[in-house]
């Protein structure tokens, strides 16, 4: 019983990540390649889905390329920890989780309209 309290407790979150109907390319800025596909997205945080294992404990200078124009761009860039990797339910891609890292107020902003313009009406 104990560890499935502690199973529960863990999953929670301090911020509740939202998830949009719209997949958003995130890409690696150092490789200038498609790391995969933002599934969802909170102020501390991101899952991506991708077709390739992402090694945890890294950290990444990533740019996501936004749907529409946000403030005069159409991408943002920014810093994360790649902080867990296991395999999705469609055995051929990987879910990873991220940790961002100091995230910018312009990104921050992109994220809010995201959110507020692309989320999965639960």
């Amino acid at each position: 019983m104990e560890a499935k309290q502690n199973a529960v407790e863990d999953n929670k979150r301090s911020v509740p990540r939202r998830h949009l109907i719209y997949y958003l390319r995130v890409f690696d800025v150092e490789t200038n390649s498609l790391l995969g596909n933002l599934v969802d997205i909170s102020t501390k945080g991101m899952m991506i889905v991708s077709d390739q294992q992402v090694e945890s404990g890294k950290k990444y200078k990533l740019k996501m390329v936004l749907p529409d124009t946000v403030d005069g761009r159409k991408e943002v860039e920014f810093d994360a920890e790649s902080r867990w990797c296991q395999k999705d339910t469609n055995q051929d891609f990987f879910d990873s989780g991220f940790e961002l890292m100091d995230p910018q107020a312009e990104f921050l902003d992109a994220v809010d309209r995201l959110v507020e313009d692309y989320l999965f009406k639960e």
